[in-house]
């Protein structure tokens, strides 16, 4: 339950925005009063919605940290937990993808932990996670430790993949293209899934520094020296 202190403000700057299309829309002349209600009657409720659900997740967080020991006066003075929390809330207001949802959670409260990357290297990581839709993020988990069919002695990382996610089996056309995507931001070390390889080779870790940073401070997921998987805030119904 939320604490009296962290109750959900009704007025913010998405308010505003709604407002600002409104008024614009009514200075339109071909715009007709109803064209304008319309917009207010469809628009308005999910937006609201999507809103008041955001900042009511980040505040159960916030309590959970307080519980934790964290003293949330220090993060009213804390410039980076202040730009990153405006940044994702943005962000968290453009979709409706929980996985993404849960990475953006993760990274405020990574970073109200004092646990996030450099601003640069974080400012990146958001616009990754702006432009990636919910695979790209389960696409790159999977190659951060690759489980092939145990019955697979050799094949291309286009097996593996398809084997770890059901729903993109017999899709090389889509999947090819979020690959692609990984790749050219330097979050896979291999450049394409179709070529063939050993059984041992299928298995190899694919994800770059980069790639396991973005996943650290995303989707709790942490590689340890033994290179076996723990995750440490991943979401399992999210990812």
């Amino acid at each position: 339950m939320f604490d009296e202190k962290f109750k959900v403000p009704q007025r913010s700057i998405g308010d505003a925005v709604h407002a600002l299309a409104k008024a614009g829309l009514s200075a339109i002349p071909v715009v007709s009063g109803s064209a304008v209600e319309l917009f207010q009657y469809v628009v308005q409720p999910p937006l609201e919605k999507r809103r008041e659900t955001w900042m009511a997740n980040i505040g159960e967080k916030l309590l959970e940290l307080e519980a934790q020991g964290l003293k949330l006066q220090d993060l009213q003075n804390n410039e980076q937990f202040a730009s990153a929390v405006m940044h994702a809330s943005q962000l968290a207001l453009r979709t409706h993808q929980e996985a993404k949802l849960n990475a953006l959670r993760n990274a405020v409260v990574n970073v109200a932990k004092g646990q996030a990357p450099e601003e640069a290297l974080l400012h990146l990581f958001f616009g990754f996670v702006d432009s990636f839709t919910e695979l790209h993020l389960r696409i790159l988990k999977v190659f951060q430790s690759p489980t092939p069919p145990s019955n697979m002695s050799g094949g291309g990382l286009g097996n593996v993949l398809e084997f770890n996610i059901a729903e993109l089996r017999g899709r090389r056309d889509i999947y090819d293209q979020f690959w692609r995507d990984l790749n050219s931001r330097g979050l896979v070390n291999t450049e394409g899934l179709h070529v063939m390889m050993t059984g041992n080779g299928l298995a190899q870790k694919r994800t770059t520094s980069l790639g396991d940073a973005f996943l650290k401070i995303y989707c709790g997921v942490v590689m340890r020296s033994n290179s076996s998987l723990h995750t440490v805030a991943l979401n399992a119904d999210g990812m």
